[in-house]
């Protein structure tokens, strides 16, 4: 593979070197994965869009929410999910192989501006849960400490918990009750009492109604899409999502979005 470490705008195309990758679940694996060199700063809810090398259907690149950044090192890990060709192959890596990446890209999650007596609610699902754990970060970084909900089908599908709890408090619920409270995330009671900012991100039935529990609360509400993405520029245009403003490209101008934007309480 031909070595690439390309400037475009704010971003860099990379190979990286895949450190180690850690099966989680029954479907997923977290790849830990280094560059020769620093990258760009990474904010909390950006993305990658990854080149699928070992896939000999899987001609575009893969979006992939970035799990954790360490700008200065070159370092960052990528929760992924087997859901077809392309993501089985980024699953069967071996440590030592290249991966080729752009990045960072999209907008990511804003915070609040030093108001530490804020309520912070961090919901996740599936893979969802990825950027959650970048955004956690960020806000202990900060001197916050957030409260977590994660979601899943069943205790098996729970990922990064030990995480998780290092830097906030975590609420779960499961589909079939083997952890936590059972039934959907909005089933659970962190959303029915009062909040000031609530983030998710996971499959979109959950983030809208998330969002619509957060405005019954009169919480600032920010989710992160995940629509089909080709080229992660804005060139494709199959990520396109309607918005108070008209339609617009998630991966240029999200994924993150205020729900104001968005038309989902109409």
């Amino acid at each position: 593979m031909q070595q690439s470490h390309s400037e475009l705008p704010g971003r860099v195309v990379v190979d990286m070197t895949l450190e180690s990758m850690t099966p989680l679940g029954n479907s997923y694996g977290l790849l830990a994965l280094k560059a020769d060199g620093p990258l760009p700063e990474v904010i909390a809810g950006q993305f990658a869009q990854v080149r699928i090398d070992r896939s000999k259907t899987t001609f575009l690149r893969r979006p992939i929410s970035i799990c954790t950044a360490n700008a200065a090192e070159g370092r960052i890990e990528l929760l992924v999910r087997r859901a077809g060709a392309g993501t089985a192959a980024l699953l069967e890596a071996a440590p030592g192989d290249k991966i080729n990446l752009m990045l960072p890209l999209g907008r990511g999650f804003s915070v609040p501006a030093g108001d530490k007596s804020e309520s912070l609610l961090l919901v996740g699902g599936g893979v969802g849960v990825a950027p959650m754990l970048a955004l956690g970060l960020r806000l202990s970084s900060m001197g916050l400490r957030p409260e977590f909900l994660l979601g899943a089908r069943t205790e098996s599908d729970l990922l990064l918990l030990d995480r998780f709890r290092e830097i906030g408090t975590v609420h779960i619920t499961t589909d079939d009750g083997s952890a936590g409270v059972k039934g959907v995330v909005t089933a659970h009671p962190c959303l029915n009492r009062s909040v000031d900012r609530v983030y998710c991100c996971g499959p979109k039935p959950m983030m809208v109604a998330v969002a619509k529990a957060a405005s019954r609360l009169g919480a600032t509400c920010e989710v992160s899409l995940e629509n089909m993405m080709a080229c992660g520029l804005g060139a494709c245009l199959c990520c396109v999502e309607k918005t108070v403003k008209g339609n617009v490209c998630v991966c240029t101008e999200g994924p993150v979005f205020n729900i104001n934007q968005l038309t989902w309480q109409d």
